[in-house]
């Protein structure tokens, strides 16, 4: 992983993550945990409303807390319940962060291939329904990363779980002076939870 990334990974503090969250986050442990004493893959598709910002978040930051582990069958995807774009500024907070990113078409709805290292194919970024092509269509976990996806997507079809991890959205910074600050925060909480995800597996 590019040194950046790196450093910041090392600074995660599962400590901080409150008792709550935790308990929250538990199934989707349980969940991994299964798939991969079953010798399965493990298939997480995260959920969010517009596809746009948090769910592209936990996509990048589950990926690479599955390869920081030595999980080599996780595979992460994230689609929403319409299609919009990806959001700038969580282009420039990864970029920020330490990652690469470059474009790969141009139209309004742009895909981006993300990069984390020189040698790991890039994640690929573009907004998506949930069914989207690309997105597995059965034998994966549908991780609600929203509220609102959450409730207006209470089934996700062909998924085998379903769990439902929120936060809170970057968005309600968009027109302050706190933007830059929030989002960062927001790619580091997530950052730090997934990895927590992954720490707490048993291999």
């Amino acid at each position: 992983m590019y040194p950046k990334i790196r450093k910041l990974i090392k600074a995660f503090d599962f400590d901080k993550i409150p008792t709550q969250r935790k308990i929250i986050l538990q199934p989707l442990v349980e969940y991994i945990q299964i798939k991969l004493v079953a010798n399965e893959r493990i298939n997480l598709t995260f959920v969010c409303t517009h596809n746009s910002r948090r769910s592209h978040l936990t996509q990048v930051w589950a990926k690479l807390a599955g390869m920081y582990y030595r999980l080599r069958k996780v595979n992460t995807y994230s689609g929403g319940t319409e299609a919009t774009a990806v959001y700038a500024q969580i282009l420039w907070t990864l970029t920020n962060q330490g990652f690469e990113y470059v474009s790969i078409s141009s139209e309004k709805n742009a895909v981006f291939a993300l990069r984390f290292d020189e040698s790991s194919p890039p994640i690929i970024l573009f907004s998506k329904m949930v069914d989207n092509f690309i997105n597995p269509t059965k034998n994966f976990a549908a991780v609600m990363c929203c509220n609102d996806a959450d409730k207006n997507c209470p089934v996700v079809d062909g998924s085998d779980a379903r769990f439902a991890v929120p936060y809170v959205d970057p968005k309600r910074s968009d027109n302050t002076n706190e933007k830059v600050k929030v989002y960062l925060e927001k790619s580091l909480e997530i950052g730090r939870e997934m990895f927590y995800v992954f720490s707490q597996i048993e291999r």
